[in-house]
Formats: C-alpha cells, sequence, structure tokens
C-alpha cells in the first residue's frame, strides 16, 4: 500500500513538472501559486481563432527574476482585494512564427470582428502588431490585468486583451474615468515592483534589467 502511494505521488510530480526549464525559469504557480490565469493562446479565444503552436499546457513560464517581481506585486494587491491575472508570459519562437504566418494569410478573418475590426489584415504587420520576434520570446515580459478577487471579475480596462486598435494605447483619453483609473492602478503597482510597461498595449510590460535580453527562447510550454 506504502509502495503504491509512493507511485501515485511520482506520477503526480512527473505530469506537473513534465519538463526541466532552462537555467534562470520557472513556473509561476510555484513562486506565487495564487495569481490566477486564463492562458488564451492555449486554446481558440485568440485573435488567431485556434491554439497557437508551443502551447501544449495552460501552465505559465517566465524568467525566474520576473516571477519574484510578480510575487511582489500580487501580495501588494491581495491587501486590497486583488488579484493579477496573466494571460500570457514566456511565449516560444514556434509561437511568434505561427502569429506571423497567420498574418500572411489575408483571407483568414475568422477574429476580425472581436479583435481587429478596423483594420485590414494586411496592414497587422506593418501597424506593428505582429512581428518576427516577440519580447515575450525573452521570458521576462507579461501580458496581464488585475481582477477583483470577491466577484472573480476583471477590472475594465476600456478594451478588452489582444484587441488591435488605438483604444488599447495606455492613454487613450475615449474611454471612462473609472477605466482610466484601473489602467493606471495596474501601470503603477507594477512600475513599483520594477517592471516597464509598453505605451500601445495597456496590458504588456517587460522587467526592467531582464535576465536574458538578447536571447529568444523556444521550448514548448508544458
Amino acid at each position: 500500500m506504502k509502495l503504491h502511494f509512493i507511485f501515485i505521488i511520482y506520477f503526480i510530480c512527473l505530469y506537473s513538472y513534465s519538463q526541466k526549464l532552462p537555467k534562470g525559469f520557472s513556473y509561476i504557480k510555484d513562486v506565487s501559486p495564487t495569481i490566477q490565469q486564463e492562458l488564451r493562446y492555449c486554446y481558440s479565444n485568440n485573435f488567431v481563432g485556434t491554439a497557437v503552436s508551443g502551447y501544449e499546457e495552460p501552465v505559465l513560464i517566465t524568467s525566474t527574476k520576473a516571477a519574484k517581481a510578480l510575487k511582489k506585486v500580487q501580495d501588494e494587491l491581495l491587501k486590497k482585494g486583488l488579484s493579477l491575472k496573466i494571460f500570457d508570459a514566456y511565449r516560444p519562437q514556434s509561437a511568434v512564427n505561427h502569429f506571423g504566418r497567420w498574418a500572411r494569410v489575408p483571407d483568414d478573418t475568422l477574429t476580425k470582428k472581436q479583435f481587429y475590426p478596423k483594420l485590414n489584415k494586411r496592414n497587422l504587420f506593418k501597424l506593428g502588431y505582429i512581428s518576427s520576434r516577440s519580447g515575450h520570446s525573452r521570458g521576462s515580459s507579461i501580458d496581464l490585468t488585475i481582477i477583483n478577487i470577491k466577484t472573480g471579475k476583471e477590472l475594465d480596462m476600456g478594451a478588452p486583451y489582444d484587441f488591435f486598435g488605438r483604444i488599447s494605447h495606455v492613454f487613450y483619453k475615449n474611454i471612462s474615468q473609472q477605466q482610466k483609473n484601473n489602467r493606471m492602478l495596474l501601470r503603477q503597482v507594477m512600475l513599483k515592483h520594477g517592471f516597464k510597461p509598453y505605451s500601445y498595449e495597456w496590458w504588456h510590460f517587460t522587467l526592467r534589467n531582464e535576465p536574458f535580453p538578447k536571447t529568444y527562447f523556444d521550448f514548448p510550454i508544458k
């Protein structure tokens, strides 16, 4: 019976840690287990409209340094009845390549109404929404929002995650004051704990002094 129990624990651990991460990387759940997640690229609710290459399991990976900084953000938000909710962290280069292939098929507009209603898909590269490299592949960029723990609902940021348009710019003016306040709350708490924002996407932050500033990784998420 005891031996049977040991085997059960072994397979649970094997499933939970199905790959050895490169040195300097961690699973976010191991560093800050209360952080919520909705890893969109594992499923179809994203601008590609299907699961993305490299996203084999819905687990969040980032540089260990970034994970520790996120824990500090989370600890502060928890005191206010709030929590981080992460949409994407480390992103394999294979996923970035998948985005590029999708962008080069102009007739595939399945998600246009939801994610880029006012843009011509042919222009996504030129406008900077799609590129051949992503800071996410360096392991220290994060896409995230804030949720109310009691209700489980995301704070209203005035535009949904991954929406291609000016309304997603951090300082876009034509949104409500509460929406602006929510964006500033996210921005301020991330700045305080070592992250720099990206002005064109309210959800995107990169750790200052990231540990792998010139390395683009391509190990799968699992």
